[in-house]
């Protein structure tokens, strides 16, 4: 084992790895930036230069784009057989699977998330993903269509041709899973730009997809600036199709980049999720359920719960518990055993949470444990429950993508469903109740894309995960992923 600056022991091929500046994968080699630049990925836990990788711009997603378009169009990914595909998507879930502690542990520096986390959810997770979807590779199928004698009509699947990939920092390889699995299980080449602020992963899984035997261009990986890099994967006119995970406001930016070509897009974006407690639930798991639904990954999910509505006569005893669950919460540097939370992401992120916070405050918020920055080194803030709030309040209404819930008292459930409803977003929702019928009448109700009964942020390969309204276009895993990458084609012959 060696270090990192610190401490704390690090695999040593991770600390080899972090020793060099990372380059571009393009069309199956590994290059420095058309313009020489690197830029540096920081450990959140101490604000220090964690490594550095190279800074990706136009010039190099046109190598990119230019070396999927050659391999999509004519290379021997074009050729090879749909079971081809699946073994070598299988094969590289197992190389992911034999070093999984070396990505848990860079997951875990370059992310800030406790090394824990990355052991036993990220990492089987995104190995899962690649295998349910190495699967697909040789299922899918068309129909025929009956058209009277005279004529034979059917369809077929193909693949959607060149996709533009760009993934988050939040679960940055369990995202490059989500993104390339469908992708490549389709026929798929792609452009992957993962965040400029947790690159390394990705980086090191272009390294396996090498050593799977992918043929050259079928996965290109551009690290960079989403000014730059992203703008320019998402306006690209030979791209085909552009999935994006991210905020709300920049899919907003890339539905218009995309509009020069008409490419199809699929976009998870935000979300504020209602999490919803009966006083007929099982209290104690509900209040175990509510800590983990906002407080896992530091807050910074997507479909975080962090819209905590209660039934008036339980309001004091959930909050209390979650509270006191939220106290105990020990925070530190990912890779220590201890850890429980880690760091926000980056420092950039630590200040928009706090900044909802004294926005709540301002508004007459008070938080009941937590409320600010935790110590004076890293990027870290303390797991927060605010209460006295309302649906006026942005610390209610906007996604904060931080460990901060706002508990909020409901009297029936009309009143419930008016708040709980009452947002742009529409991504994931919870319910706890004894009440099976209830739940299920609740969860008919509730405008979102997954809604979790009894339990929260359960996920599964073959389970779809999207969301409503503002949340985005289109649904990851499951089979229903496969339409995000491939187009129907009707053929129709005249026999008679």
């Amino acid at each position: 084992m060696a270090t990192v600056g610190r401490a704390i022991p690090v695999h040593d091929n991770v600390a080899r790895y972090l020793a060099k500046p990372r380059q571009l994968l393009i069309g199956g080699k590994w290059v420095d930036a058309a313009s020489g630049k690197t830029f540096p990925t920081y450990d959140p836990a101490t604000g220090e230069v964690l490594a550095y990788a190279a800074e990706g711009e136009g010039e190099d997603i046109d190598r990119a784009v230019a070396a999927a378009r050659a391999a999509f169009d004519g290379g021997p990914w074009s050729k090879i057989t749909p079971a081809e595909r699946g073994r070598l998507i299988w094969k590289l879930a197992d190389l992911l699977e034999m070093r999984a502690e070396e990505f848990a542990q860079l997951e875990s520096l370059d992310n800030g998330k406790p090394l824990s986390d990355a052991r036993a959810g990220d990492l089987p997770a995104a190995v899962d993903n690649f295998r349910y979807m190495a699967g697909w590779a040789s299922k899918i199928e068309g129909n025929t269509i009956p058209m009277g004698a005279n004529y034979l009509a059917y369809t077929l699947r193909e693949p959607v041709g060149v996709v533009g990939q760009i993934i988050p920092w939040n679960f940055p390889l369990l995202m490059a899973a989500w993104k390339l699995a469908p992708a490549l299980a389709c026929g798929c080449t792609v452009v992957l730009k993962p965040a400029e602020q947790t690159p390394l992963t990705a980086l090191l899984l272009g390294e396996l997809l090498q050593e799977a035997g992918f043929p050259d261009g079928v996965v290109n990986i551009v690290t960079g600036y989403g000014e730059t890099a992203g703008a320019a994967l998402a306006a690209h006119m030979k791209v085909d199709k552009v999935a994006f995970t991210g905020s709300t406001e920049v899919g907003k930016l890339i539905v218009h980049a995309s509009t020069g070509n008409l490419k199809r897009l699929s976009l998870e974006l935000g979300g504020k999720s209602p999490n919803v407690v009966f006083q007929d639930a099982e209290i104690d798991q509900a209040i175990t359920g509510a800590a983990r639904a906002i407080f896992r990954n530091q807050g910074q999910s997507c479909s975080a719960g962090s819209r905590l509505y209660i039934e008036e006569k339980s309001f004091d005893r959930v909050v209390d518990g979650v509270s006191q669950l939220a106290a105990k919460i020990r925070l530190g540097p990912g890779l220590e055993a201890t850890t429980e939370m880690g760091p926000l992401v980056s420092e950039e992120q630590m200040q928009r949470v706090c900044g909802y916070l004294e926005s709540g405050y301002s508004e007459g918020a008070k938080a009941v444990t937590g409320g600010g920055r935790h110590g004076d080194r890293g990027y870290f803030v303390e797991p927060t429950i605010l209460v006295n709030t309302n649906e006026r309040m942005k610390v209610v209404r906007e996604e904060i993508f931080g460990p901060v819930v706002t508990a909020i008292p409901f009297r029936d459930v009309d009143e419930l469903l008016a708040k709980a409803n009452d947002t742009s977003y529409g991504l994931a929702a919870g319910v706890w109740t004894r009440d099976i019928q209830k739940a299920h009448q609740i969860a008919s109700q509730l405008r979102a894309g997954t809604v979790w009964i009894n339990c929260y942020s359960v996920f599964n390969p073959a389970l779809p995960f999207g969301g409503f309204k503002q949340s985005g276009w289109g649904r990851e895993m499951g089979h229903e992923a496969l339409d995000l990458y491939t187009e129907v084609k009707s053929v129709c012959a005249r026999i008679g």
